[in-house]
Parts: C-alpha cells; structure tokens; sequence
C-alpha cells in the first residue's frame, strides 16, 4: 500500500469529528498547562460544543438524509449484465459465523447484490476491496457470504486490489466499458461513488442501500452515541466529494 494511502487516512482523522473533537480538547489541555486559561477555556468549549452537535438526532439526520436522498432506491425491473458490489470492513475471526464476520454495511451491500443478481438472469456480480488488517481480502469475504446466500462462484467476479472507491472504479470499466451496470454501495456513499464512477465516462444505475435516516420525532432530543457515529460517517462522506472536486 501506498505511503499517500496511509498519509490520506492520517489527515483524514483529523478534520473528521472524533479527530476534530480530540484535537481541540487536546490544544485546550495543552492551554491550560501553559497558564492560558482563557484560550484553553475556547478550545474546551469548541470541543464539548462539537460532541453535542455531532451527537444530537436532529443534526445527523440532516447530515445524512442530504446525501441519502439523492437517488431512489433500485427498481428490479431493470436487466444488465453486470452488478458491482462496494467493499466495506470485515474481520476474520473464527469464532464468528460468515454473517457477522462482514461489518453491517456491508452485509447489507452484498444482500441487495444477491437479491438484485436473482432477478436478472445470466448476471454476474463483482465484489472488490482490499483486506485492511486482516490476511483475506474483502472481495473474498463478501463472496463468501453470497456463496452461502446460493450464488455460484462462476457468477462471482472477485477482485481484492482495490484500496478505495476510484480503483474500485478503474478496475470495473476495465470489463464494462460504457455498458449500463448496477452499482451496489450504502445510500451515504452513492452520491460520492456515482461522482468517480461518471467522471470516467462509465454509466452507474445506482442500488443504495444501509440507509441510516430516520422519521423527524421533534427537536427535543438528547444526544446519543449512536447519532455521533451516523454523524462521522456522514461528514467522511462530505469530505471525499470535496476532495474528489478539489482533485478533478
């Protein structure tokens, strides 16, 4: 893997909301050793400030629902030949079934391919990601878990190079070209993946699916763990289509 990849994901961490948070709370620390009282107080108050927010319903909601919204789900009517399902984490622990093993975004990627794959005949479903931490591949695993949901391997096309969505891309218009594909990938994410995919001349039908929104329930709601994480997420998302743009 390249040193670009890891330096990405090193500055990535902190313009993200836990990177953000402890950095300012860690300056504010720092401040306070130092006899700055006041500034510390600033930063102490930027950090705190920021948890709330990124935690609280209402805000991740609308963090989500902006990019969520943007494409509908898949109509199975449609019928092409290739179906392109996006990696998503995975551990290999042995102790835990197939099921658990792949992280739930992706369980629900690699569901929605093979409920999509049984609606169109002679199709073939393309899995890529690359193996993070562990020593098998993401591909590997999301087939894995649709050889077990009933797909053979012969309608598998399984690639574990890929590191992130635009060598995901490459690697699928290598075999599509500008032929109409399903592209499988969490609502969150679509609206960035339909961006990379496009701008190299390829024609996406987006398939969102592991949709995070939820119904409004009123304003009055007090921050909660779950909503910072939907909140992370969200804002990961913000950041690679300003990154993407800024790139071209």
């Amino acid at each position: 893997m390249s040193i670009g990849f890891f330096l990405k994901k090193f500055v990535t961490f902190f313009v993200e909301p836990l990177g953000l948070i402890v950095t300012l709370l860690l300056i504010g620390l720092y401040l306070l050793h130092v006899k700055r009282v006041r500034f510390a107080k600033v930063f102490f108050s930027g950090g705190l400030f920021l948890l709330l927010l990124f935690s609280y319903p209402p805000f991740a909601n609308f963090l989500v629902q902006n990019l969520e919204n943007q494409y509908p789900k898949f109509d199975y009517k449609t019928n092409v030949k290739y179906i392109h399902v996006l990696g998503n984490g995975h551990n290999t622990d042995p102790s835990q079934p197939i099921s658990s093993q792949i992280s739930s975004a992706g369980t629900k990627r690699v569901l929605e391919g093979v409920i999509i794959h049984k609606q169109m005949p002679n199709s073939k479903i393309i899995f890529t990601g690359y193996a993070g931490e562990t020593n098998t591949t993401n591909a590997v695993m999301n087939a894995k878990l649709a050889h077990a949901l009933g797909i053979d391997y012969k309608d598998m096309i399984i690639n574990g190079k890929p590191t992130d969505t635009k060598e995901e891309a490459l690697f699928t218009k290598s075999l599509v070209g500008d032929e109409p594909f399903v592209l499988v990938t969490s609502a969150t994410h679509m609206p960035r993946a339909m961006m990379l995919f496009t701008s190299l001349g390829m024609h996406p039908i987006p398939a969102p699916t592991n949709y995070y929104k939820s119904e409004f329930r009123g304003y009055l709601r007090k921050p909660e763990p779950v909503y910072f994480y939907i909140s992370s997420i969200a804002m990961h998302e913000y950041l690679g289509i300003l990154w993407t743009k800024l790139r071209g």
